[in-house]
């Protein structure tokens, strides 16, 4: 009960997560593009709802030209829309132990996930895949401690989508603190343990860490900007009713 009560309340996590633009696939109707899946886990009988959350927005338009032959008739209707990973907790909260609670899938980009099993297996882990969405920070020191930057009187712990947008960070850092640049190493989480640890467990990683976009991302929703607009990635609609789509898949763990 102490560790629940010192955790971040939710709008603390809305605050952490609500800049952190993802993508998921609407129809015409500003609907979640729905599928049906087998319920997962030890006695689970039926099938659940499952809605993709594409990290890279690459990824989601890809998904849409697939099912241009799949489903030519969804394929008209169907979109990327950027929503925020906010937007997407929220839903997730409030839809959860509904009869009909829709399930929210990440899907990462396939090139941080085989960045992740390689950074565990220089670790000496035996890892043949990397479930979930991997998000990236470095540690260093004596103490092999996570490194944090300070940001007036904030001190944040920063976690990459993209390992590459890490490793120029280490870049920088070594050239300000040389003393510790032998013993800077890569690790990695999964960001999906990382929501569920928000709301339940008191820990310095979980109150310090910011979320740090990847590079397309930011740059796609730049895109999206009015000349001189600021306007942060705001959240899609909650959707009147799901729109389904033919192909099976395993949600993220």
């Amino acid at each position: 009960g102490k560790m629940s009560a010192l955790a971040l309340p939710e709008p603390q996590i809305l605050e952490k997560l609500r800049e952190v633009p993802v993508f998921m696939i609407t129809d015409g109707q500003n609907s979640f593009v729905i599928t049906s899946v087998p319920k997962q886990g030890e006695g689970q009988t039926g099938n659940a709802s499952l809605a993709r959350i594409f990290i890279s927005q690459k990824d989601a338009q890809a998904f849409v030209d697939q099912l241009k032959t799949r489903n030519p008739q969804l394929a008209a209707s169907a979109r990327v829309t950027l929503v925020s990973l906010g937007g997407i907790y929220r839903l997730a909260q409030e839809n959860k132990g509904k009869p009909d609670q829709v399930v929210f899938a990440f899907v990462p980009a396939a090139q941080q996930v085989q960045s992740a099993k390689t950074v565990l297996q220089q670790t000496g882990q035996q890892v043949n895949e990397f479930n979930g969405v991997p998000l990236f920070f470095a540690t260093g020191g004596p103490e092999n401690i996570p490194l944090t930057i300070q940001r007036g009187e904030k001190v944040e712990l920063p976690l990459f989508f993209n390992k590459e947008d890490l490793q120029e960070s280490i870049e920088a850092f070594k050239q300000q603190q040389p003393n510790v640049t032998a013993t800077i190493k890569i690790e990695v989480v999964n960001l999906e343990r990382i929501l569920e640890a928000l709301p339940t467990e008191n820990d310095p990683f979980l109150t310090q860490m910011i979320l740090i976009p990847s590079r397309e991302s930011l740059e796609f929703v730049r895109s999206l900007q009015p000349a001189g607009g600021g306007q942060n990635p705001q959240v899609a609609p909650a959707p009147a009713r799901p729109a389904p789509a033919p192909a099976p898949a395993r949600p993220a763990r």
